[in-house]
This record gives C-alpha cells, sequence and structure tokens, in this order.
C-alpha cells in the first residue's frame, strides 16, 4: 500500500509541475517574448488611422462597394465573424458547394465585366478554411482593377501599380502562393498611401 501511495503521489507531482510548465510559464514566456520582439503583431496588428481602429491585417472584412476590392468569400458565421471562423465543411462534390461556387462566379463575372467563358480566380469564389483570410491572389486583384479604375475616375494603370505595390512574397519565400492583403490595399486607394 506505501508502494501504491507513493506512486500516486509522485504522479500527481508531475501531473501538476507539467500542468504549471504548460499551461502557465510557456505561455508567459511566449506571451513577454511577443511583447517584447513584435509588439505591433503580438497586439493583433491593428490599423490605426486618424484615432481610430480601422481593422487588422489578419482579419478579412467584407467590402462590397464597388470602388474596392473584394476579399475572398466567408463561412464564417454570418461573414467574416471572427467569433465564428471555420470553413463551410463542404466537399469538392457537395451539390450546395458546386451551386455556391456557380452562383458566386456568375455574380463575380457580372461585378467585373467578365464575358461568360472567363476563368474566374478560385479564391474570388471558395472560402478560406477559416473564412477570415484578409488577402486574394494578385490574379483577382488585377481582374478587378478596370471597375474599380472607372467608379474611382482613375486609370487602370494607376489601380494596377497599387496592385503591384501590395503584392506579398511567400513566407519564408516558399510558403505559399503571392498575395495581397485587401484591407491595405483599399486604405491606400482611400487614403493614397
Amino acid at each position: 500500500m506505501k508502494e501504491l501511495i507513493k506512486e500516486l503521489r509522485t504522479a500527481a507531482l508531475a501531473t501538476a509541475a507539467l500542468a504549471a510548465i504548460a499551461c502557465c510559464l510557456y505561455p508567459l514566456c511566449v506571451w513577454g517574448v511577443a511583447q517584447l520582439l513584435f509588439p505591433h503583431e503580438a497586439a493583433g496588428s491593428l490599423i490605426i488611422r486618424e484615432g481610430r481602429m480601422i481593422g487588422s491585417k489578419l482579419i478579412g472584412q467584407n467590402f462590397t462597394g464597388p470602388g474596392y476590392f473584394h476579399p475572398r468569400p466567408s463561412a464564417a458565421g454570418a461573414g467574416y465573424d471572427a467569433a465564428a471562423s471555420g470553413g463551410s465543411n463542404l466537399g469538392p462534390l457537395s451539390k450546395k458547394l458546386l451551386d455556391e461556387v456557380g452562383g458566386r462566379s456568375a455574380a463575380y463575372r457580372r461585378d467585373n465585366g467578365l464575358a461568360p467563358d472567363n476563368l474566374v480566380p478560385a479564391d474570388a469564389v471558395t472560402a478560406s478554411a477559416s473564412g477570415l483570410d484578409p488577402h486574394i491572389s494578385p490574379a483577382n486583384a488585377f481582374l478587378q482593377a478596370p471597375r474599380i479604375a472607372k467608379v474611382r475616375g482613375m486609370s487602370r494603370e494607376a489601380v494596377e501599380k497599387k496592385i503591384r505595390a501590395h503584392i506579398e512574397s511567400p513566407d519564408l519565400l516558399v510558403l505559399g502562393e503571392p498575395r495581397v492583403n485587401v484591407l491595405l490595399l483599399n486604405i491606400s486607394l482611400s487614403h493614397g498611401r
């Protein structure tokens, strides 16, 4: 019996020590290092303009006006709801997904003045896994450029120059694809930066 109590005590102490390390010390160390080395990113990469928080570089927003670049569709809650982040979980053979993509493709072509046989970038008609992706592909952005140039009274070349200035490289130059942050691009349209 003494051996059993000794083993139980050892197991309880090991569990408590690991819980303290994994649940308290490690998160506090990571938080402290993040606050010290990356304070902007650790605070959510918030974008402040004229004393007002207008968004985060990390979370997509639903821009619908014709003078703005439109983001990817969102499956998060009622759309871009960070509290309900997640994909639709519809598979590639799902009739519902095929109908949604077909409807989104038709709307994208209509909104951007494209012919019915024009190819539409996948990111223009499918939601990301989180439903909060703040980026679109450069191809998606360039297809939206004529609409935005017309609505804003800008030349197409000026809009395309802004797109090129906002193309981000893949992470570590190999992870992912080139992308454009919709919020930052729309801010540059509105504020000339």
